[in-house]
């Protein structure tokens, strides 16, 4: 019975000390060495194709990386993925046909797993100063991408066959990769997806959606993203592929996921793509360039200054795109708005508001509707002249007072009269007011002294 045991637990270790390779996303890690096997260039050329297959399964294996165990199997994992790559650009034919699903077996199980979670209870609204965690199985995983980027971008890949390995599964699974803290991997992600997106066609829909999800799982659900940026970069390239006139999907997907995305607290981190975004949009339909105004005029940031910034200057992209027509519904609205920002303590803002009138084409588009317009900014212009603390203000102000000046002198005077007017009104106003204020202070007080 003894030696039955004995024989029974030797058999089991023999088992554990086999690696198994792991299926995709579901990675285990290896505590036992690396297969050895012969080199592809010393082999037969008839025989690489299985020797390939052989080092496409070995690969499989996943290490621990945050151990400093089975460095010497590591290695040679490392040696032999990049003898893949060196194998792949040297010789034709190297993806067949009947490799495909060991190669995209082989990168799922490497590249999908859990991330590792992050203490988000913290959002940062732009500041690039934490530093980014790095990934630690990099050695592996950077080859990984290398290898499975020359697969996607081959010509010896027929997309009507490596479809059925290379499926919406498999590109469902690659999304959950851009939340990767490791700004390296979030970029081949990125690349890598692009490839695909511009190769299979029948996925592209899919990939479209699946970006669409991510944003309203961004905007309603999570307090941080990290690949908000990468994937606003694919849809910039998508857009500006689209053809014309554009369908109602795509006008669809701009009104519910892409605008919104102003509203996020860590806009400083994508607004540069998104911006860009906005403006293939414009670009393709320039009747679009009110819904996107008219909605950030209602998303306008009311108390971070840094986001007025980011959105004055999204603002002069637009308006240079933007039709006279579609100006015209939207002047009202955007002049009050640009007032307010002129007025504003923050002297960022007033002067980032105050630059506008060094753009020609926006100058021509409020000097066209003048009579409408200047009423509202040459109040805000005196208002800045006499109140604002910034003396750098105070020069871009006096500058664009004597730009509308030469404008219109007439309407100029008029709307200058309006406001002095005005302005002494309300000064006649508040002397009224604390007129009586002073006279219910001075009946309160001598009441108290007869109580008294």
């Amino acid at each position: 019975l003894i030696q039955s045991i004995k024989q029974k637990i030797g058999e089991d270790e023999d088992a554990a000390e086999k690696p198994r390779p792991a299926a995709p996303g579901r990675a285990k890690v290896a505590e036992t060495g690396f297969p050895t096997l012969p080199k592809l260039r010393d082999e037969p050329a008839s025989e690489r194709p299985e020797l390939f297959r052989q080092k496409l399964q070995a690969c499989c294996i996943i290490y621990d990386f945050s151990s400093e165990t089975n460095l010497k199997s590591k290695e040679s994992k490392r040696q032999s993925l990049l003898e893949m790559v060196e194998f792949v650009n040297s010789s034709r034919a190297a993806f067949q046909e009947s490799l495909i699903p060991e190669i995209v077996k082989m990168v799922g199980c490497n590249i999908f797993r859990a991330l590792p979670s992050k203490d988000r209870s913290f959002v940062c609204l732009g500041d690039d100063e934490e530093e980014p965690t790095l990934e630690k199985a990099w050695p592996h995983l950077q080859i990984v991408y290398e290898f499975f980027l020359r697969f996607v971008v081959s010509n010896e890949i027929d997309p009507k066959v490596a479809k059925a390995s290379l499926n919406a599964d498999f590109v469902a699974q690659m999304m959950e990769l851009f939340d990767s803290d490791d700004p390296r991997e979030r970029d081949y992600v990125k690349t890598i997806l692009h490839r695909i997106y511009g190769k299979f066609m029948t996925l592209r829909s899919f990939i479209r959606r699946a970006i669409q999800q991510t944003f309203y799982k961004v905007m309603y659900e999570s307090d941080a993203y990290n690949g908000v940026g990468e994937l606003l970069e694919i849809m910039g390239s998508i857009i500006n592929g689209f053809a014309l006139p554009l369908k109602e999907e795509h006008k669809d997907f701009l009104v519910r996921a892409l605008i919104p995305l102003h509203k996020l607290k860590f806009l400083a981190g994508f607004h540069q793509q998104l911006s860009y975004c906005m403006s293939q949009y414009v670009t393709k339909d320039p009747r679009l360039a009110l819904v996107i105004v008219s909605a950030m005029l209602r998303y306008w940031p009311t108390t971070i200054t840094s986001k007025q910034v980011l959105f004055l200057n999204e603002l002069e992209e637009l308006l240079e795109l933007t039709k006279p027509p579609e100006f015209v519904q939207m002047q009202e609205p955007l002049i009050q708005r640009i007032a307010q920002c002129i007025m504003c303590p923050h002297f960022q803002v007033a002067e980032r508001t105050l630059f506008l009138w060094n753009n020609d084409y926006i100058v021509r588009l409020i000097t066209s509707s003048r009579k409408v317009l200047f009423p509202a900014i040459i109040g805000a212009l005196y208002t800045n002249s006499k109140l604002h603390w910034s003396s750098a203000v105070h020069g871009l102000t006096f500058n664009v007072l004597k730009l509308l000046m030469e404008a219109d002198p007439q309407l100029f005077d008029e709307c200058s009269a309006n406001h002095k007017e005005m302005y002494d009104e309300l000064e006649e106003q508040t002397a009224l007011r604390e007129h009586r204020w002073a006279t219910l202070q001075d009946l309160h007080d001598r009441k108290a002294i007869k109580t008294a």
